[in-house]
């Protein structure tokens, strides 16, 4: 059931200096990462660290740690923990050169994960900006579809500077839990072991000890119900602390003054969590959760059925093919979706309005897109047929699905919030989605 997860998994016997551990081999999953906005892989392909997606497995060895002593001191640059490479310690720096400084010890029960923008050693999980739009270089939406802003796709070239952190968070899992229990913690331990918040950065002492945000912030969104099977509905978006703890969101995401706690909530990962890095969202995929979803196979044969109907296109009277995987059908056989109605025809020159199309069917004006399938099988919230296809992008999911994403706002920039689909982080228009209407079964 897994196996379209296993090969893509770094499981590899790197040593891990975030805990001197290894990353395992031995089958055990904790659960799966997934950056929205990639359709199956990365635009450049999936390589080492850097990927879509990321199979969180069981470590040779524990390599989690914990909290166990907390001080204040003066001139915290010269102090021993800053260079002891074999301590995990958090350094919260004060005014007029003191610091509170958190030191770790080994917590054998609990896997350390660490998610980042940095490509160093203890970064588990390389992650960099999702561009919108920006697919695969085979993909069938290349060319004519996922417009972005105006319309326009963005330059796969185009260099800006990242507002995802290089040590954005870490992740630490019950090892001998089942299902797993994954948490989630802001910040990540760089090279030396250690975690620093700068003087500006927002900080607070409790009666349970000091605790702090990161620049930019981690967001997280848990959902309402079963998200296998469609049941479940968007929750609201929260802020994780350095400590684990849940804060109402910020005014902006690097704003100085940290809101009210969340009470009766925990850091604690569902199926179907959202993790916001500020520049990219991953989706947590449970191994029991995915287990009961699509398999790759699964979309495919979908697509061989739709194709089996034969759907032509009322103008040329061509038949119509659905791409299994991200190669094109020769032209006259490329369907488009009329995203105002739903009818899917072929590419055809009648009814055409500048950058709209009148549908030769309702005679409705509006934009249409090629239609391509939506590979990633971990967006999917249930089994069923493609019937709908989000707007404006053209790719392909069933009712719940399409309904599930287009109801959650994504962070959007530093700022906002946006409905986007999951396999090209596409900004959603309109509704977000058009039903899918087949001119197909002609012959039955």
């Amino acid at each position: 059931m897994f196996g379209s997860y296993f090969h893509c998994s770094p499981a590899s016997s790197r040593g891990s200096s975030s805990g001197g551990s290894q990353v395992g081999s031995n089958g055990k999953i904790h659960g799966y990462l997934i950056v929205l906005g990639n359709n199956g892989s990365l635009p450049s392909g999936d390589k080492g660290r850097k990927r879509s997606k990321y199979g969180v497995m069981q470590r040779p060895k524990p390599n989690g740690v914990q909290p166990s002593n907390q001080y204040r001191v003066q001139t915290p640059q010269t102090h021993p923990a800053v260079t002891d490479v074999n301590q995990h310690t958090i350094f919260y720096t004060l005014p007029r050169h003191q610091a509170v400084i958190v030191e770790y010890t080994s917590d054998p029960t609990k896997d350390m994960y660490q998610i980042g923008r940095s490509s160093e050693e203890p970064i588990d999980f390389v992650v960099a900006d999702t561009v919108p739009g920006n697919l695969n270089k085979s993909s069938v939406n290349r060319t004519s579809s996922c417009p972005s802003n105006g319309g326009q796709v963005m330059a796969v070239g185009r260099v800006a500077q990242s507002t995802i952190s290089r040590f954005a968070c870490r992740l630490l899992v019950e090892r001998d839990s089942l299902p797993a229990r994954a948490y989630v913690y802001a910040a990540g331990f760089d090279s030396s072991r250690n975690i620093f918040l700068g003087e500006k950065a927002t900080k607070w002492e409790t009666d349970k000890g000091i605790d702090g945000l990161t620049t930019n912030g981690v967001l997280l969104l848990q959902p309402k119900g079963e998200f296998e099977g469609g049941a479940a509905l968007p929750g609201q978006w929260v802020e994780v602390s350095v400590g684990g703890a849940l804060y109402h969101l910020r005014d902006s995401r690097s704003a100085p003054q940290k809101k009210s706690q969340v009470e009766n909530e925990l850091n604690l990962l569902v199926d179907g969590s959202l993790i916001d890095l500020c520049g990219a969202t991953l989706l947590w995929r449970s191994a029991e959760g995915l287990a009961k979803g699509p398999t790759a196979r699964h979309l495919e044969k979908m697509v061989d059925e739709l194709n089996a109907g034969k759907p032509q296109c009322p103008v040329g009277l061509n038949t119509l093919v659905l791409p299994r995987k991200s190669t094109l059908p020769p032209p006259d056989q490329t369907p488009y979706v009329y995203l105002k109605c739903g009818h899917v025809q072929g590419q055809h020159h009648w009814g055409k309005e500048g950058e709209d199309r009148t549908c030769p069917i309702c005679l409705k004006v509006g934009p249409v897109s090629q239609l391509s399938m939506g590979l990633e099988p971990a967006f999917w919230v249930d089994r069923e047929p493609p019937t709908y296809a989000f707007n404006p992008c053209g790719h392909m999911a069933s009712e719940k699905t399409v309904k599930y994403w287009g109801a959650i706002p994504i962070p959007h920039g530093t700022n906002g919030f946006i409905g986007k689909c999951p396999f090209c982080a596409t900004p959603l228009e309109d509704r977000g989605f058009a039903k899918l209407i087949f001119q197909d079964h002609l012959d039955s």
